[in-house]
C-alpha cells in the first residue's frame, strides 16, 4: 500500500473484476430485516400535515451486516456470514431471504431470548417518479449476544478464518460485534495471515491494528471529536485517526463529495454518482463489501476503493439494499472514463 496514490486507468481497474470472483469473506456483524412499505400519495390527511398514501407493495429484504454479504455475493465471491436473529417471524423471513439467494446461513445462530431487528421505511410514491421515504420506524434489538448464540458464533469464526481470504466486521451496534468476538476474529486473522475489514458506526478504537477501516464523516467527527472542514483537515485530522487505529488504510465516506483514502498517501476520490441519487439506503455496506472482496483479491487499495466508488454510485439508483455485478460495474467504469472525467 506504499508510494505515492493516483488515479488507476480503467483497465488496471478491470483487470480486477475476475480476479474477485471466489475470494472467501468472512463477514460477522449484526443483521436485521429492512421492510418496505409503498403507498401511493393521494391526499393530505384531516387529522395532521402528511399525506394519505394509497397501500401499493410490500416487501424484505436482509439489512445490516447481511447487505455486505449479498453484495460480495453479487460480484461472484464467496461469502460467509455469522450472526445472530431471533426466533421469531423477522429472523424466519431474514434467514429463508438469506438461503433463497444462495448464501450458507449455517453461521446464523438463533437466540429466542432476544427479537430480530426490523426497519420500516414507508415510501410514498407520486406520479412517475421514484419513491420517496416519509418515515423509518425501528424495532431494535440492541442488546447483548445471548451466552449460547456468542458460543456458537466464535466457534464459527475458529472454523471458517483458516479458509477464508479476509474477516470483514460489520458494526451496527445490536451487539454481535463484542470484545470477545474482536479480539477471537482479530486474533484468528492474524495468526493465518488474513485481511481483516472494519465497518463500524461505534467505537473505532475497538479495532486497532485491522488491515482496513471504514467509517463515514460523521463517524469520523465524532471520534476525532473536531470537524474535517477541507481537504487539508482530511490529510492531517484523517492521518492522525489513522495512525492511532494502527491500520494500513482508513477510508471515510463523505456523501455526494465521494470518499477519501488515508495510509502511506492521500487520496481524494469524488462520487461517482452524484446527479442520479435515489436511495442512499446499504451505499455503505457496498463500499465495504467491495473494499474487502478487492483486497482479498490483493487488489491495490486504490484500486480497491475506485471499486466501491463505482458500486456505490451504481447501488444509489436502486431502491433499498441492492448490489451490482461485475458486468454493471465494468459498464459504470468504462463509461465514466469515455466521458473523459474519471472520480
Amino acid at each position: 500500500m506504499a508510494g505515492v496514490w493516483t488515479i488507476p486507468a480503467v483497465s488496471s481497474l478491470i483487470q480486477w473484476l475476475p480476479q474477485l470472483e471466489g475470494r472467501r469473506v468472512l463477514v460477522v456483524g449484526d443483521v436485521c430485516l429492512d421492510e418496505y412499505i409503498i403507498g401511493r400519495a393521494r391526499r393530505l390527511s384531516r387529522e395532521a400535515p402528511v399525506p394519505v398514501l394509497e397501500f401499493q407493495r410490500r416487501f424484505t429484504v436482509p439489512g445490516a451486516a447481511a447487505n455486505p454479504a449479498l453484495n460480495i455475493h453479487a460480484l461472484k465471491g464467496i461469502p460467509l456470514i455469522t450472526s445472530v436473529v431471533g426466533n421469531d417471524e423477522a429472523g424466519h423471513d431474514l434467514c429463508r431471504h438469506l438461503k433463497n439467494m444462495g448464501l450458507n446461513i449455517d453461521g446464523i445462530a438463533v437466540d429466542s431470548a432476544r427479537s430480530t431487528t426490523v426497519k420500516t421505511r414507508v415510501m410514498a410514491e407520486v406520479s412517475l417518479h421514484f419513491p420517496q421515504q416519509l418515515v423509518r420506524v425501528d424495532r431494535d434489538a440492541a442488546s447483548p449476544t445471548g451466552p449460547t448464540a456468542q458460543v456458537r458464533i466464535l466457534d464459527y469464526m475458529v472454523s471458517t478464518i483458516p479458509h477464508v481470504d479476509a474477516v470483514l466486521l460489520s458494526d451496527y451496534k445490536g451487539g454481535v460485534i463484542t470484545p470477545r468476538v474482536i479480539n477471537t476474529a482479530l486474533s484468528l486473522a492474524k495468526e493465518h495471515h488474513k485481511i481483516t475489514a472494519v465497518d463500524s458506526q461505534g467505537d473505532l478504537f475497538k479495532f486497532k491494528g485491522c488491515t482496513l477501516v471504514k467509517c463515514n464523516l460523521e463517524e469520523a467527527e465524532s471520534v476525532l471529536r473536531q470537524p474535517l472542514a477541507n481537504e487539508k483537515g482530511f490529510q492531517s485530522l484523517g492521518r492522525r485517526l489513522q495512525r492511532q487505529l494502527m491500520t494500513e488504510a482508513l477510508v471515510i465516506t463523505r456523501g455526494n463529495e465521494g470518499m477519501s483514502l488515508i495510509g502511506a498517501d492521500y487520496l481524494h476520490i469524488p462520487a461517482a454518482n452524484q446527479s442520479e441519487v435515489f436511495d442512499v439506503t446499504g451505499a455503505g455496506d457496498t463500499v465495504i463489501a467491495i473494499l474487502t472482496l478487492a483486497l482479498a483479491a490483493r487488489a491495490p487499495v486504490t484500486h480497491a476503493a475506485y471499486l466501491a466508488n463505482y458500486a456505490a454510485g451504481l447501488v444509489v439508483r436502486k431502491l433499498g439494499n441492492a448490489t451490482t455485478t461485475p458486468t454493471d460495474l465494468e459498464t459504470a467504469i468504462i463509461g465514466q472514463y469515455a466521458e473523459g472525467s474519471p472520480p
